[in-house]
């Protein structure tokens, strides 16, 4: 049983499996140096800063073990891995810019870097190298990242205006996080299994289970914004928080202060509605959520999502891609604790 990649905890039994996922992922990750290298060395050196930060590339590899259901050397399955992995980095710099993130996978964030235009900028370059290699893919393929492109803007878009009134909260945030996060993954999910030529159905099975699998993937970083330290995610905790972005926990804490009314759940609202840039009601802030049960029903919805994503796989034959599949579920669950 072998760890696989930087993406924790997932294993490996069959060693013609690993040896395939593994040369996968060190063919994007040349892919993501060659496609973010600039005639200008600045843009270079911007354009490789998370890059070279790492990261779980947890979308590449699911490209990878979703191609495993047709031909995983099919010449298109890493240009497509590298393909999300650019348009998922991209959106990092917007997001980081948007946040007002200091960290990012363990390193100052690009705007902290060089300030919020070069990091804005920085996103629309990596953004350009990925539509570059689209269009050597195929109209097809471009169509579907445009698509997805579309669902994630309007996620966000939806994030920032918040839920209509009359609109359950917790609904809206949900609905934020299948554009915002679950389209990309599922285009994961799509283009392994469609650049390998893998049955159309096999291809829908692989794109709902991405979708479902990249919200409980989503809803494990929510959980870690608040329960986590700094080396576990990379970023500082309660990021979201201080930058007063409603993260499923918060949403079960407000629901239930609401259903309630009991007192110390509509103080902790209350102080969540304060200046959570100072540092000491930062801190109280996060001790309370950690300990209230607002973080364990946050878990339990992420186990949800991600049994759903294993429920998916059920029609697909039994074999060591689809194991690992399933094994992927349950490490984000893990994520999450």
């Amino acid at each position: 049983m072998t760890v696989v990649g930087p993406f924790f905890g997932l294993s490996v039994r069959d060693q013609a499996l690993e040896a395939d996922v593994q040369a996968g992922l060190a063919a994007v990750e040349e892919g993501l140096i060659e496609a973010t290298k600039s005639g200008v060395p600045f843009i270079t050196e911007a354009a490789q800063h998370l890059v070279k930060a790492g990261g779980k590339r947890f979308r590449p590899l699911l490209v990878t073990l979703a191609a495993q259901f047709g031909d995983p050397y099919a010449p298109g399955v890493v240009p497509s891995a590298v393909v999300v992995e650019l348009t998922h980095l991209a959106t990092l710099y917007h997001d980081d810019v948007m946040d007002e993130a200091d960290v990012r996978r363990g390193v100052p964030s690009a705007n902290v870097n060089w300030g919020n235009s070069v990091a804005v900028l920085t996103g629309d370059f990596l953004f350009s190298r990925a539509s570059r290699i689209l269009a050597d893919l195929g109209p097809e393929a471009v169509r579907i990242q445009a698509e997805a492109f579309e669902r994630l803007v309007t996620g966000q878009i939806l994030e920032t205006a918040g839920p209509q009134n009359g609109r359950d909260p917790i609904e809206h945030y949900l609905d934020v996080l299948a554009g915002k996060t679950g389209s990309l993954v599922a285009v994961a999910g799509r283009y392994g299994a469609m650049m390998s030529g893998a049955d159309e159905r096999v291809v829908e099975i692989l794109t709902h289970y991405g979708e479902r699998l990249g919200i409980a993937f989503q809803l494990a970083d929510d959980v870690l914004d608040i329960a986590s330290d700094s080396h576990e995610s990379g970023k500082t905790p309660g990021t979201d928080l201080r930058e007063g972005i409603p993260t499923l926990p918060v949403l079960h804490l407000r629901a239930r202060a609401a259903a309630t009314g009991d007192p110390e759940d509509l103080e902790l609202c209350r102080m969540l509605e304060g200046d959570l840039a100072d540092d000491a009601l930062h801190a109280e802030v996060l001790r309370r959520l950690r300990a209230h049960p607002a973080l364990e029903q946050a878990r339990r919805d992420t186990v949800r999502y991600a049994e759903e994503a294993r429920a998916t796989l059920a029609p697909l034959p039994d074999c060591s891609a689809k194991a690992a599949l399933e094994e992927l579920c349950d490490a984000v669950v893990h994520r999450a604790g």
